[in-house]
């Protein structure tokens, strides 16, 4: 892993390579742009849809912890993803025409058991622990994969990016703060949560370059699904109707989730729509205060601003230095 400064005019573009995969796993976290450079800046409409994604990601956790302990955790995330699986029928005829190959087929097998993990685990930590403190731990995703390009794609972290590293980290100790409170079972899941979504988007990376995004999308879908089943299925308990509806709402909003956010990127740039997240802290503290009794933790508010921050400086780091390398290249 490389350390140093930042990077001088004249190294960018000898970083473009290992950027350009940082930036594409920035980028499907939902923390970098996906804009038409024909189209013009809409921050207001931006602004909206990220608002609108945010309520909806906040409606999944506010739903997931409505089932709470009526079903297994494993057994309400196959669920989930089962019911998901209705929102991939216009895509089976792009799913019958890739052509996949044996290694690409094992990259998809790969990164459903990562993906599989990381989902099984956060619907454990929403039976243990607050809303606030799952979403503000979900924060830490990007740190994971600033780390993970460093050690894997010879992304050098300059002192700048280090210091992000460290504020988020600090964040994460002022949630967990570990000697002051008790740290039980749904904090670890959430470490391990932010961790196997992080292998997961590298791995993403790799098949994006060998097929279609869609089919990307679609196979993790149905991938996860498979994966979960056997664990459901050791657990299963009979499931009401009442919960069985709630996880179909849950499979609804997260879809609806990733569509407005994909028009949030469109309509503006992400110095407008990235720092909206910080709304879903706030909402999902209210959400578990009114609905839940969930008393509001400000040292979990804090650590969370503070991993917030941190995301958005690298993210738009990450957007300055291309801005730049552009410029070298038109020079």
């Amino acid at each position: 892993m490389g350390f140093g400064r930042e990077i001088g005019s004249d190294a960018l573009t000898t970083r473009l390579a290992a950027r350009r995969d940082l930036r594409f796993c920035l980028r499907v976290m939902d923390i970098s742009p996906i804009k038409s450079a024909e189209k013009p800046s809409q921050p207001l409409m931006g602004l909206f849809w990220m608002v609108v994604t945010g309520i909806c990601f906040v409606g999944v956790t506010a739903f997931v912890k409505l089932v709470g302990n009526n079903l297994p955790p494993v057994q309400s995330a196959f669920l989930r993803y089962l019911f998901g699986l209705i929102f991939l029928v216009p895509m089976i005829g792009h799913l019958r025409r890739a052509h996949l190959g044996q290694r690409v087929i094992g990259v998809f097998a790969l990164r459903g058991v990562f993906h599989a993990a990381g989902v099984a685990l956060w619907f454990l930590a929403m039976t243990q622990i607050p809303m606030a403190e799952v979403t503000a731990m979900n924060y830490l995703n990007p740190i994971y994969v600033t780390i993970l390009a460093s050690l894997f794609l010879g992304d050098k972290i300059s002192t700048r990016r280090i210091t992000a590293i460290f504020v988020a980290l600090l964040g994460a100790f002022l949630i967990l703060r570990p000697g002051f409170r008790e740290i039980n079972v749904g904090h670890i899941a959430m470490i391990f949560t932010a961790l196997f979504f992080a292998v997961g988007y590298f791995l993403a990376k790799m098949l994006t370059d060998e097929t279609s995004p869609g089919v990307v999308v679609a196979m993790l879908s149905i991938v996860v699904a498979i994966c979960l089943c056997p664990f459901a299925v050791a657990v299963w308990q009979p499931v009401g109707l009442t919960d069985a509806i709630w996880l179909f709402v849950v499979a609804c909003l997260a879809t609806l989730a990733h569509y407005t956010m994909s028009l949030a990127f469109q309509a503006a740039p992400l110095s407008v729509t990235q720092p909206a997240t910080f709304l879903q802290l706030i909402w999902a503290s209210l959400v578990g205060l009114i609905f839940f009794e969930e008393a509001i933790d400000l040292f979990v508010m804090l650590g969370g601003t503070l991993i917030i921050a941190s995301v958005c400086y690298i993210a738009l780091r990450e957007a300055w230095l291309r801005r730049e390398a552009a410029k070298k290249s038109a020079n």
